[in-house]
């Protein structure tokens, strides 16, 4: 549909230049050539030619298209701003209206255009929609502001700290929902559950030439791969993410969830973004043991901020809100009855008063182990749940013994069978466009029985920093290349009860 709403919207333009040609005394074929009928509004509207050139820009040159458009419309007497809008959302139908339109639209020429003054409220209002578009260019092309929600990425990254996220690393993707609210992802303002978009127009996924690709270690924004399908109430989306409840609580029954709540599907570049670290690059191999994370059999890079948990015996003498939050910077809260809380609501106590679970960089806990009467080792998480690929083969699998799991990578051909189906099954069919069916222990893939799928796009594994207090690609995946927005590049703010200094313009590692 969206497709066939652009091309409607392009050779309607093109016809109504060519009748607008007519008009204006200019032979009506010239309308009809691609730029060569802008070259021509720029002579005959006295233009500069630099705007023309402009128009070669990818993408931002189809808005100079416009103003070109708009300039040679207001050369017929057009000028307000109804008729400026009709004219860009429109011109299929408005422009032949007003070239059919014999009693009040008339070539006005340049001189007749320069007469012309806009009222204070008009100026306004043009400063207005330049500054809008410019703005949506930039935020959709070069570089885009994110804030960091929540403590999965600590101390890498930390809650309230406002992100550069750089779109050319990568290259930036095409817009493929274009029409919605500006400088909103996915909901209007004061709302979290009305989408700040429309499907009208849906296009494929384009994405323009970086600077680069993705490197492992890099920290990415991306869209949430497992973030197309919501349940759409405040509040209650990030906490019970669909997908899960589907699984466990319905068990598959996606009618029955359907008729107990309200649910919304994002288109995909319209999914919530996520932050987390490329650990995993097409190609590898990751495996987490003893809370050591391994690619390619061999010990990941540790970044400087990483945090994970460990157990502190202290013995009698329990520690301190001020040591705690002065020696160590953990931001924590005694209450009344002398436990301790993190930022999240955690209770560091666990098991005595003496034993603590705390959430500590390599840094911090090496100046524990220093400390004369404290024992310091790191928690190994080895509860089993509900982590992809969500069958029996992962059961054994746990936050911090996990794998092996092998990222997929285009043109690599994978042999499709019982033990490995789970782990490419949203691959196949949600990531990939597929349709995949199993019966009597075969598979057909678009009703062709096979044994083999070639993948077609690169993936990539991601990991929060903050390994025990991440939701990441344990838990729902790969991340397909398609998603991913942009590279986290700079802290340009930070903000806790007051300006964090040390952290302000502080590069991303």
């Amino acid at each position: 549909m969206g497709w066939i709403i652009l091309i409607i919207y392009v050779i309607g333009w093109h016809v109504g230049m060519y009748m607008l040609f007519k008009r204006a005394g200019i032979e009506g074929w010239k309308g009809l050539v691609p730029f060569y009928n802008t070259w021509i509004i720029t002579e005959k509207c006295k233009i500069n030619k630099i705007w023309f050139w402009l128009q070669l820009i990818p993408i931002a040159g189809q808005f100079v298209t416009l103003w070109i458009t708009i300039i040679f419309v207001m050369h017929f007497g057009r000028f307000s701003l109804l008729d400026h809008t009709l004219t860009v959302v429109v011109p299929f139908i408005y422009l032949p209206y007003i070239a059919n339109d014999t009693k009040s639209t008339r070539w006005i020429g340049h001189e007749g255009v320069k007469r012309y003054k806009k009222s204070t409220a008009r100026e306004w209002i043009d400063a207005a929609v330049f500054a809008v578009v410019a703005a949506t260019l930039i935020r959709t092309f070069v570089f885009e502001a994110y804030t960091i929600p929540t403590p999965s990425m600590e101390k890498t990254l930390l809650v309230n700290d406002f992100l550069f996220v750089n779109k050319m690393s990568y290259g930036p993707r095409l817009p493929q929902t274009p029409l919605s609210f500006p400088f909103v992802h996915n909901t209007l303002p004061m709302s979290l559950t009305t989408p700040s978009y429309l499907k009208w127009i849906q296009l494929d996924y384009k994405r323009l030439p970086g600077f680069g690709k993705v490197e492992r270690n890099d920290v990415v924004v991306f869209n949430f791969p497992a973030g197309d399908t919501i349940i759409n109430l405040e509040g209650y989306g990030s906490l019970k993410p669909y997908y899960d409840v589907l699984r466990m609580q319905y068990k598959g029954d996606r009618e029955a969830l359907k008729e107990d709540y309200p649910l919304l599907v994002h288109p995909m570049d319209k999914t919530d973004n996520y932050i987390k670290r490329c650990v995993g690059v097409p190609g590898d191999d990751i495996m987490v043991k003893d809370a050591v994370l391994y690619v390619n059999g061999k010990p990941a890079h540790v970044p400087g901020g990483i945090q994970t948990d460990y157990i502190v015996k202290v013995g009698a003498q329990p520690l301190s809100e001020d040591f705690l939050n002065q020696e160590l910077g953990m931001n924590v809260q005694q209450d009344g009855n002398g436990q301790i809380f993190d930022s999240e609501g955690n209770v560091f106590q666990w098991r005595d008063p003496s034993t603590y679970v705390m959430n500590l960089t390599a840094e911090n806990a090496e100046k524990l182990k220093a400390i004369k009467g404290i024992s310091v080792e790191k928690f190994v998480d080895n509860s089993t749940g509900q982590l992809f690929p969500y069958d029996n083969s992962a059961n054994a699998w746990s936050v911090d013994n996990y794998g092996p799991i092998h990222i997929p990578k285009a043109g690599e051909t994978i042999t499709l069978d019982s033990r490995n189906i789970n782990i490419y099954r949203r691959l196949i069919s949600v990531y990939e466009g597929n349709k995949l069916e199993e019966r009597g222990g075969k598979y057909f893939i678009n009703g062709q029985e096979t044994t083999t799928y070639t993948i077609k796009g690169n993936y990539y594994w991601m990991m929060g920093d903050n390994r025990h207090r991440s939701q990441d690609s344990r838990f729902w995946g790969f991340v397909p290349e398609t998603h991913v927005v942009g590279k986290a590049s700079l802290i340009w703010f930070s903000w806790n009860n007051g300006p964090r200094w040390s952290r302000i313009f502080k590069p991303i590692k």
